[in-house]
């Protein structure tokens, strides 16, 4: 599982396209599922605040949804540890996709003629 804080802005420095290509490198068959935590701060009067100060706003799921897209993840979920809102979904998810993974996609090859 990789974490995504949907109250802070999404930037190129953001963890999961920073480490993501490292990840994949070293395991490559593993399935990834991008978590948006915290998510009870993206309704938050003074994080929005925070973020109106410096011209900035919480991702919002499409976004979250694009960059799960992007790394090429299994899934992209968003949970709340303090209000527990979608947090057992986010486990059942990662068990699933330890027990259950989903065929990998064979990688393209250029072709060639002899």
């Amino acid at each position: 599982m990789s974490p995504l804080v949907p109250a802070r802005p999404l930037a190129p420095s953001h963890p999961p396209a920073q480490w993501f290509p490292e990840v994949r490198h070293h395991c490559p068959s593993t399935p990834i599922i991008l978590v948006g935590t915290k998510l009870d701060l993206r309704d938050d009067k003074d994080t929005i605040e925070k973020l109106k100060e410096k011209k900035l706003a919480p991702i919002t799921y499409p976004q979250g949804l694009a960059l799960a897209k992007e790394i090429d993840s299994v899934k992209y979920l968003e949970c709340s540890a303090l209000t527990q809102r979608g947090l057992k979904t986010v486990f059942d998810e990662a068990i699933r996709a330890v027990l259950c993974p989903q065929p990998t996609r064979p990688q393209k090859r250029p072709c060639s003629l002899l």
